[in-house]
């Protein structure tokens, strides 16, 4: 089955427009209230990150949760992992998180956890566009939701990214330059390394509901290097709007990606005495990371893209740690879904137990060279069925053997065909990559 509504990361759309607007979240929010009531659970929390149109799509989800007949807590701003982590701990029935990750501020979202903390199973997704296409009803006055803010949610979530590291660990001594994307982590973020002893500079901590991604975090990471670099920091920090990625940036202001982070996470669980099996990456992780990994001694498995597939993944295979080159990483033995905090403070605590930089915790992976090229093409062609197409892949993979790999991928929202090469040889790549898109191109 399809879903209609659902993407793979919950719902999201430009604000005003499809269900991005108050009367269609006021009938999804009853949607998911009846689903619940049906099984008999009636309690919902509600965080948000820091769009205007948070403030709008809080009132309308509260509103038709409340004409379900379920409860309501309100959590005000708070990074995704953070409605993750307290819907487990209040033991609520489902968890909503209002944002749009690292669109800008027109966009907006809805994303879901269950009581678990975990992403919406797909057959509660199914019950819940089934629920949204009947007619919106509202139950008995004396059987309405109430709703109540919950005062200590930051400081509920502050103790938890805390309490991700070992009581023994502290950042005491190290300068950190935080860029929280003026975002659902700006009150938070900063408060978990000044806690923990680190001397930081915040950046992108100063919402105004239209800035939130606005040439800051982790989609923008090039302020953060200018950053670090002007204040001599040890390394910077970069999140995104809802806080569910990250990227660092080294004391000479290089960017640290994903695929490194996680390679490091994966050294520090070793160094820990951890056993650890493996590390699920995505197809788009680099070929260094694999090999990176592989060499101490674990084994390394792929994801299709999208962190939905890397908690798959790691749930079948029973092993823990697993991201995304973009930086969005789950450490399981640490929390249920991504969060951009928590993965931060692993690597830390790691340099500090270490006594290592970035830049040498990281030395160990060298990454390949890989380049990819996005071909648009007509929306009833098939330019991966090309016989010449294929053509152009085999005689690709020929030439590289087992030096490197090609992948071709359709874009799951625009008519795209993404062209990915990588190997040791950087002109090689470029070559293979242009020779192929060409072919995609022509087909």
């Amino acid at each position: 089955m399809t879903k209609k509504y659902f993407g793979t990361d919950g719902i999201r759309g430009k604000v005003g427009e499809g269900l991005m607007t108050a009367d269609q979240v006021l009938k999804l929010g009853w949607a998911v209230g009846r689903v619940l009531a049906c099984q008999g659970k009636k309690l919902v929390v509600i965080g948000k990150d820091t769009r205007i149109s948070g403030y709008m799509f809080e009132s309308a989800l509260e509103a038709g949760l409340s004409a379900a007949g379920v409860d309501v807590r309100l959590l005000g701003p708070m990074p995704t992992p953070g409605v993750a982590y307290l819907t487990r701990t209040l033991h609520a029935s489902a968890g909503v998180v209002i944002s749009a990750s690292h669109n800008p501020f027109y966009d907006n979202g809805l994303k879901f956890f269950s009581p678990e903390g975990c992403k919406l199973d797909d057959e509660l997704e199914y019950q819940i566009e089934a629920m949204f296409e009947s007619p919106m009803t509202t139950v008995d006055s004396f059987e309405l939701g109430k709703a109540q803010r919950v005062p200590d949610a930051q400081g509920r979530y502050i103790e938890a990214c805390k309490a991700s590291i070992p009581l023994t660990s502290t950042l005491a001594g190290m300068n950190i330059v935080i860029d929280c994307a003026h975002g659902a982590t700006y009150n938070i973020a900063p408060q978990v390394l000044e806690e923990l002893g680190a001397n930081v500079v915040s950046e992108g901590a100063e919402p105004d509901g239209i800035n939130i991604n606005a040439y800051r975090g982790s989609t923008h990471p090039e302020f953060l290097q200018r950053a670090v670099l002007q204040q001599g920091a040890d390394l910077g920090i970069a999140l995104d709007g809802d806080g569910d990625r990250m990227l660092m940036v080294d004391a000479e202001g290089e960017i640290v990606d994903g695929d490194e982070l996680l390679y490091i996470i994966a050294r520090a669980r070793l160094y820990a005495g951890d056993d650890i099996k493996g590390v699920v990456g995505t197809l788009m992780s680099n070929m260094g990371l694999e090999l990176a990994v592989k060499a101490m001694g674990l084994e390394f498995e792929r994801a299709d893209v999208g962190d939905r597939y890397v908690l798959e993944r790691l749930k079948e295979k029973g092993w823990v740690l697993g991201g995304e080159s973009s930086g969005h990483i789950i450490c399981l033995d640490r929390t249920t879904t991504g969060d951009g905090i928590v993965s931060a403070l692993q690597v830390l605590a790691y340099l500090s137990e270490t006594g290592q930089t970035l830049r040498e915790a990281g030395a160990g992976m060298k990454k390949m060279p890989m380049l990819m090229i996005n071909v648009a093409f007509k929306g009833d062609s098939r330019p991966l069925e090309s016989e010449s197409v294929k053509r152009a892949v085999q005689q690709a993979e020929e030439q590289l053997q087992d030096r490197g790999r090609v992948l071709l991928r359709a874009s799951g929202t625009e008519p795209l065909i993404r062209v990915m090469v990588e190997c040791e040889d950087e002109m090689l790549v470029n070559t293979l990559t242009q020779k192929i898109a060409d072919a995609v191109a022509a087909a």
